[in-house]
């Protein structure tokens, strides 16, 4: 999982996905498409919050393949219900497959898109009646159990648990807590015995991640020991477990959330683990202080700039304090200082203003100066516009920075006349080239066109009235069309 799959999650919730059975081996390929939700019906809707953020949860049947086979037109339609949305038809008709036609090539499909139809329409009794057909499954097909149905099964039993389903939540406790199969009870497969070990996998498709994310809606007095457990494991084969549990963990809130969470950054093995236990610590009340220690120790940059992002996710003040206080520091990265100014202009306060502006009367470094001239910028009403031009006509500072100053002011608002005045003011050609682009971006502003056709007509520069004359035409003013026509026929 990558850190910007992370930046979503912490936006929703997600719901593990699932697989969507096997193609026959005598197809290529698996023909899919989307099921639009425009035709989804009222029995279909009721599933909805199931798999609302299940990017493979409205995957279709693969095509019919076998015309022959005296199931084909019942597969056929079976399919075609599912593309309107209309679960509880399509579960019937899958139904009637293996029922009539037990010696199909499409009676194991048919089971299994008839327990996935039947979780999709969500009812109590449609999920039991899943579960009862995953079973069959198990015991028919081998192949499409191992590589859909129980990975379905594990999320079908999850959801009746959280309704309270006792015998599914022994059986999901049970998977997450000690590796075994929802279904039997028995043993899931051992590291170097078929089981993948790339923890960058499809985790849709490992039931033991599926029992971990049932977990989720469980009480944490139950959740939390078996996460303790899993993220105490230290083999290969467990890192897309412990990446799971971490996510998990820090949506219990318990007393050892944050603790735990810190502990998982000081000293899981896998780097991506260790990160994602310091973004998530940006979710749990009472870890600035465990984010504070990690910034002012001397560990990884990946890991600071991870607090750095937590700590701006946190409202008391300290949080604040503690970025002013990185962004300060001559010692760390320059990129960590950058982002820490960032997060600071993202916080609008008087604080977090006055840090920034003395700041960059301090600051040798080029890039930090132009970080605070945006992140300034983007904090409307504190008068940093006026604050911006004071930079912008100051001939002591960088050109390079004075332009970018000019620039961040015209975005912030600044008054029209303040642009103008500083045009009739400077005689600089660099600095006259930027007001006439800060002017074009203010076309809706009468004043800023007033003076770009003041500039096209009156400038000395030939370049810098070509300039205001290109932008100009760029506009919708009405009157840059008799304006062109004035200086073709001139």
């Amino acid at each position: 999982m990558t850190m910007r799959t992370l930046l979503t999650a912490a936006a929703i919730i997600s719901t593990a996905g699932f697989g969507v059975g096997h193609s026959p081996a005598s197809q290529n390929s698996s023909h899919t498409s989307i099921i639009p939700l425009a035709f989804a019906s009222a029995d279909a809707q009721r599933g909805e919050a199931l798999v609302a953020f299940d990017p493979q949860s409205d995957l279709l049947p693969p095509e019919a393949w076998a015309k022959a086979d005296p199931a084909d037109s019942l597969y056929r339609l079976a399919r075609e219900a599912m593309a309107r949305g209309d679960y509880k038809r399509a579960a019937e008709i899958f139904h009637r497959i293996p029922e009539r036609y037990p010696q199909s090539a499409y009676a194991s499909q048919s089971i299994y898109y008839e327990a996935f139809a039947l979780y999709r329409s969500g009812g109590d009794d449609d999920l039991s009646t899943a579960r009862d057909r995953l079973k069959q499954l198990k015991q028919k097909d081998a192949k499409i159990w191992k590589s859909d149905g129980a990975v379905l099964f594990t999320r079908v039993c999850g959801e009746l648990a959280k309704r309270g389903d006792q015998d599914c939540a022994k059986s999901t406790y049970d998977a997450a807590e000690g590796g075994n199969d929802v279904v039997s009870g028995q043993a899931l497969t051992i590291p170097g015995q078929g089981r993948s070990c790339d923890p960058d996998a499809d985790e849709n498709n490992d039931e033991r991640i599926m029992a971990l994310q049932a977990l989720l809606n469980m009480d944490a007095e139950r959740a939390m020991p078996i996460l303790k457990q899993v993220l105490a494991r230290r083999d290969a084969c467990s890192v897309a477990l412990r990446r799971k549990a971490v996510f998990l963990v820090s949506q219990k809130r318990t007393a050892e959330t944050a603790s735990l969470l810190m502990s998982v950054a000081r000293s899981d093995p896998d780097q991506e683990t260790r990160e994602q236990a310091v973004f998530w610590l940006s979710q749990v009340p009472g870890s600035t202080p465990l984010l504070e220690e990690i910034l002012k120790g001397n560990g990884d940059e990946n890991i600071k700039d991870k607090a750095l992002f937590a700590l701006s996710q946190q409202n008391e003040p300290r949080a604040a304090q503690i970025l002013r206080d990185f962004a300060a520091r001559e010692n760390e990265n320059s990129d960590l200082r950058e982002k820490a100014i960032f997060w600071l202009g993202q916080r609008h306060s008087t604080e977090n203003t006055e840090f920034l502006r003395g700041l960059y009367s301090r600051l040798t470094n080029q890039d930090l100066k132009e970080k605070i001239l945006f992140s300034l910028s983007q904090q409307r009403g504190a008068g940093n516009e006026q604050w911006l031009m004071n930079i912008a006509v100051n001939p002591k500072e960088d050109i390079e920075l004075r332009k970018k100053a000019l620039f961040w002011a015209g975005q912030s608002g600044v008054a029209i006349s303040e642009m103008s005045k500083l045009y009739d003011r400077v005689n600089d050609s660099e600095m006259k080239e930027a007001i006439i682009f800060g002017l074009s971006q203010r076309q809706r502003d009468p004043g800023a066109m007033d003076k770009l056709f003041d500039i096209a007509k009156n400038e000395k520069d030939a370049e810098l009235r070509k300039k205001a004359i290109f932008w100009l035409g760029q506009s919708r003013d009405p009157r840059v069309q008799q304006f062109l026509m004035d200086l073709i026929n001139k």
